[in-house]
């Protein structure tokens, strides 16, 4: 059994070697399975993240990562090695995020708000008070 990510919705990806999370390598039989593997390093999946040692001990945990860039390298046996660059985000990017997430529920409350008022408004039509 070797090391391997263990992503928020409880995926895993097998992993050659993580020094570090800068670089984190996958070993891909085909470029379709390397593509899989990077469709699996979404926002979302990368919310917590565990590394697993070869006998099943987690190693580190980490939360709030982003996939900053990977590179690629096809080898003589056409397997392909891929060096995943992962990070923390900024506190720059998380403040970013929590603002982004503070509109859209005052929007969704400001939409409730307007909804309610015309509903009042119909029902007092409705009941002679205007």
């Amino acid at each position: 059994m070797k090391s391997e990510l263990i992503l928020n919705d409880n995926s895993s990806i097998e992993i050659e070697s993580a020094s570090s999370l800068s670089d984190i390598r996958v070993l891909s039989k085909t470029k379709a399975d390397m593509l899989s593997t990077w469709d699996m390093l979404t926002e979302r999946n990368l919310k917590s993240m565990q590394i697993q040692d070869s006998e099943g001990g987690i190693v580190g945990t980490y939360e709030n990562l982003i996939l900053h860039n990977e590179t690629s390298s096809v080898r003589k046996d056409g397997t392909i090695l891929t060096s995943f660059h992962i990070r923390e985000k900024t506190e720059v990017e998380l403040l970013r995020e929590e603002v982004s997430a503070l509109k859209e529920g005052q929007e969704v409350q400001d939409g409730a708000i307007s909804d309610l008022g015309e509903a009042v408004s119909s029902l007092a039509e409705e009941g002679g008070v205007v």
